[in-house]
């Protein structure tokens, strides 16, 4: 037997973003490896939830998956504030070119990515980052957050993953 062979027949323990839920079943995402686990029944899960805890495949193929054990679980939720960045942030942009990404810790958890970018192009920043949903919300689970909000004011983006 393979390595891989062994280890697609073994329980997986993590974080989980469900990228896609019906009363069947669900998919569900590993925010740190990027695996994506075809669960053959939904245990209760909802898309945009993250999930920390065990799936194991289903035997005997072993191409399906069950959530057999769950450690935790929450909602993640993706806002556009009207608020601008924070002075913190704004300082931050401030001191990097255009298309430089900065991330820092926020005091308690979460972080803050803040984003300089031409004042023009702010808008389309904003949309594009709203786009990448799934990266949003796998982040926000890996961060172990259940709030990700954007703000944005001419030249800055600040996305804030928060409690």
């Amino acid at each position: 037997m393979t390595e891989s062979e062994t280890e697609t027949e073994s329980e997986r323990t993590g974080t989980f973003l469900v990228t896609a839920a019906d009363e069947e079943s669900a998919v569900l995402k590993d925010v740190h490896s990027g695996q994506v686990h075809a669960l053959s029944s939904n245990p209760g899960v909802s898309e945009d939830e993250a999930v920390r805890g065990t799936v194991a495949p289903d035997p005997p193929m072993n191409v399906s998956w069950q959530l057999v054990e769950v450690e935790s679980r929450w909602t993640v939720s993706v806002e556009r504030s009207t608020e601008s960045p924070t002075t913190n942030s704004r300082d931050i942009a401030a001191d990097n070119p255009d298309g430089e990404l900065v991330r820092e810790e926020r005091a308690g958890t979460g972080e803050i990515h803040v984003l300089s970018v031409p004042d023009d192009m702010t808008e389309q920043a904003v949309d594009d980052i709203l786009d990448d949903r799934e990266g949003l919300l796998s982040r926000a689970a890996r961060l172990d957050v259940n709030r990700v909000e954007i703000r944005s004011q001419p030249g800055v983006v600040a996305v804030r993953y928060m409690p």
